[in-house]
């Protein structure tokens, strides 16, 4: 799956586990802000990332600070999902 393919697939999955009724895919901006954005995503909403992460593509988030770097935007993430498909390879 390319990078463009897989930003896509994440907004759609972010919409269904976080309950976005209200939000399209096309609504997420793919350098937006999760947490102090538009999004106003809350601590709770960061446990449902991490559990869509661990559920959807196999990765564990193993501390905060590594979660940290990874749950700022939908790029961030895809760009860690890539690198991890990269290492199993």
């Amino acid at each position: 799956m390319n990078r463009e393919d897989l930003k896509l697939q994440l907004k759609i999955q972010i919409i269904e586990y976080l309950n976005l009724l209200d939000k399209k895919p096309e609504d997420i901006k793919d350098d937006e802000l999760f947490f102090g954005g538009s999004l106003g995503l809350d601590s709770i909403d960061s446990l449902e990332l991490i559990v869509l992460l661990e559920r959807e593509y196999g990765i564990k988030i193993n501390s905060t600070t590594e979660g940290r770097k990874i749950l700022i935007n939908i790029n961030t993430m895809a760009d860690f999902i890539i690198e991890k498909q990269k290492q199993h390879d």
